[in-house]
């Protein structure tokens, strides 16, 4: 049986495009029928499984659907048509440190944060120094997060994400946190939770990522699934377009 199922999803939005700056304008687009906002499909008849163990990449340009789908699948989201299955212990880093206090301390913000993630106490404290030793962090634990640099307050939101037991990791645009060597240590901890069986999902557009840690990617383009298949195959097919484009536009001379 599949860990994620996505059958036949569609994502409905509507977004404002016009402000009525006064009484009176709001009046007049109301009697003529003026809604005020358009109505857009984000995600477009979607339809893929994903098994144990796989890990996958959502490829494709800015506004193409894919952190949409993956907050569908984090359950952040429910779809508007079609249906959507996700089996086990779901852990979502779709903005890292978003349940952090930054008046606590890093140290109370690591026991808020893996709680909020599934953790109990007692898991906590058994993982505690493995969280901050990969943070890099032994030194700033007691002091109060906003103290904090952002790319130390990354760091420890990132450790304790994958510090958890998910059976489903869903990773959006979080694999470019800290330098080459903390990036080169995050996708080892990818490949280990991966390797434990768990199902990992990921958004990044670093195609050389896709190619050394996906084992497949789905291209999304205006909400829709364009291509899904091996991860060189489909980096090569999105790239090729996002040259097309920019000759497409490229001025002559």
């Amino acid at each position: 049986m599949p860990v994620i199922s996505v059958d036949h999803v569609w994502k409905h939005f509507r977004r404002p495009h016009e402000r009525a700056t006064t009484l009176k304008q709001a009046l007049l687009a109301h009697v003529r029928g003026r809604s005020g906002y358009d109505e857009f499909w984000a995600v477009r008849d979607v339809s893929f499984t994903l098994d144990k163990g796989q890990t996958v990449a959502l490829v494709g340009a800015n506004g193409s659907g894919k952190s949409t789908l993956l907050s569908l699948i984090a359950k952040v989201l429910r779809p508007t048509r079609g249906t959507l299955s996700v089996e086990g212990q779901v852990v979502p880093l779709l903005a890292l440190g978003a349940g952090f206090n930054m008046e606590l301390s890093g140290r109370d913000n690591v026991y808020l944060n893996a709680m909020l993630l599934g953790l109990n106490r007692r898991q906590i404290r058994s993982r505690y120094q493995q969280i901050v030793d990969f943070a890099e962090l032994p030194d700033f634990m007691e002091a109060p997060v906003k103290t904090y640099s952002s790319g130390m307050f990354l760091r420890l939101a990132f450790s304790i994400a994958v510090h958890t037991d998910p059976d489903v990791l869903i990773l959006d645009e979080v694999l470019s946190v800290g330098d080459e060597r903390f990036r080169a240590r995050s996708l080892q901890r990818m490949e280990d939770i991966r390797r434990s069986g768990a199902t990992v999902i990921t958004v990044t557009h670093t195609m050389s990522t896709i190619k050394d840690v996906c084992e497949r990617a789905i291209w999304l383009r205006g909400g829709e699934a364009i291509l899904d298949g091996e991860p060189t195959e489909v980096a090569a097919a999105y790239l090729a377009w996002l040259r097309s484009l920019d000759a497409a536009v490229k001025p002559a001379g």
